[in-house]
């Protein structure tokens, strides 16, 4: 016996379960029905968590492990009409822009009224390539140029403010797009509920200036510590002519790892300068200005600098709870590849403790001081263990799943920091917001401003 067929949902592109079949009209034949007894789809509901605070209107998670966990087992979406919708995981894995599995089944029951709209799960995905496309990227492609932007030398901060948090604060509010100006001991008032997370990473004097036995100069940057007693990865220049087995100071070469990087032994702590960037030309008078008041478990090749600006006062009335992440090159290399999904991060080590991810999990917004944090935060939200490597990667069309505000500095263009920022508040935005501070003369990057998004 054939029933009307009422189409709740779309992009439903299997059959009914069972003995439940569809017909060319749309119509359902199922031999165990009663005579006279009407037939409807139960409403299809995405699993919890599709959806926790997209940007930029995209639901999509932006990592391939994610869309492989979350994928329909059995039921694709139908993106004929616009393929350039569908992302690619690692080792040529295709993956579809699908929600987790919409599991109800085909249930019996009378047929109600016609709804007026339909939630399509898979509706983020579309607004994801409307929205973003139409401004030059996506989490598959985006214009570089947009990560590009036109400072004055003079902007760039050469040396620390007096005290950490006198520096200017630019405040940006996602809600009403308004841009306001105070300084950073305001920073406490300018929170209601949030949660101060903060990475308490602590700088290595990492950079080591030393001789061949030739009488060359070599500069070795320390980068990570590796396997094995005295082992690290580190970043020698110039690199063409070292060869394994030298010995350079307390540095002894074991392995190329190639670009300039080799396997090294070091010979006891490493005694050398703090790995300031290469636009600070002035040498600090304190070397403790380069550390977090807050620093506390060494591993680190740079600042997390968001936190330079806190002091032991203002960082008392705020009560954050600590994360950790160890700082390494790929954080602050600029991205040189025509597209920004071919940026590779090599990945960086992280540690949460027990206690700090059950005050993040149970807070009910998170603030996150720097970038580093923020990808703490979201690896750990999307699975991750307490421990580990991340490589996660944010770019414009990324969902953050656990961060709700940001604190940060200005950033260089072509970086991946400024790629995340724009993630968060949106690239035009983000434009906007640093042209504002051009204007006004913040300062810019490690030594300079800050901004908070809220």
């Amino acid at each position: 016996m054939l029933g009307a067929l009422e189409l709740l949902e779309t992009y439903v592109d299997t059959l009914p379960s069972g003995a439940d079949e569809i017909d060319q009209e749309r119509e359902v034949v199922n031999a165990s029905v009663p005579l006279g007894e009407l037939l409807a789809f139960e409403t299809l509901e995405p699993a919890d968590r599709l959806v926790e605070k997209p940007a930029d209107l995209c639901d999509v998670p932006g990592d391939w492990k994610n869309l492989r966990a979350e994928a329909v087992p059995n039921c694709v979406a139908n993106l004929d009409w616009d393929r350039r919708l569908e992302l690619r995981g690692c080792y040529g894995e295709r993956l579809d822009l699908a929600a987790r599995a919409l599991e109800r089944s085909f249930e019996r029951r009378g047929l109600g009224p016609a709804r007026s709209s339909v939630r399509d799960p898979l509706f983020g995905s579309f607004q994801c390539r409307a929205v973003h496309g139409r401004g030059g990227y996506s989490q598959r492609r985006m214009d570089m140029a947009q990560l590009d932007y036109e400072l004055p030398e003079e902007l760039i901060a050469q040396r620390p403010v007096e005290p950490r948090d006198v520096s200017r604060l630019l405040v940006y509010r996602r809600d009403s797009g308004s841009i306001d100006h105070a300084i950073f001991s305001d920073l406490p008032e300018l929170l209601t509920d949030e949660l101060v997370v903060i990475n308490d990473s602590r700088v290595l004097p990492a950079r080591l200036r030393l001789r061949r036995a030739s009488g060359g100069s070599v500069e070795v940057l320390l980068l990570e510590s590796a396997a094995g007693v005295g082992m690290w990865e580190v970043l020698a220049r110039p690199s063409r002519r070292l060869r394994a087995g030298e010995r350079l100071g307390q540095i002894e070469l074991v392995e190329s790892l190639g670009d300039g990087r080799w396997l090294a032994k070091l010979d006891g702590e490493p005694h050398g300068d703090p790995p300031l960037p290469p636009y600070v030309r002035e040498p600090l008078s304190d070397p403790e200005r380069y550390q977090t008041v807050y620093a506390r478990e060494p591993g680190s090749a740079a600042a997390p600098t968001a936190g330079l600006h806190f002091t032991a006062r203002t960082l008392a009335r705020l009560q954050p709870a600590r994360v950790t992440l160890h700082v390494g090159l790929d954080t602050f290399r600029p991205v040189e590849c025509e597209r920004l999904e071919e940026h590779v991060i090599h990945g960086e080590r992280y540690e949460v403790a027990a206690d700090a991810w059950t005050r993040i999990a149970g807070a009910s917004r998170i603030l996150a001081v720097g970038t580093t944090t923020v990808r703490v935060l979201e690896t750990v939200a999307r699975g991750g263990e307490l421990s580990g490597r991340t490589t996660l990667f944010i770019t414009p069309g990324f969902a953050f799943r656990r961060v709700d505000a940001l604190l940060t500095n200005f950033h260089l263009p072509r970086s991946t920091l400024l790629a995340l920022v724009m993630a968060f508040v949106g690239v035009d935005e983000t434009r906007r917001i640093y042209r504002t501070a051009i204007d006004r003369r913040y300062r810019f990057y490690s030594l300079g401003d800050a901004m908070v998004v809220l």
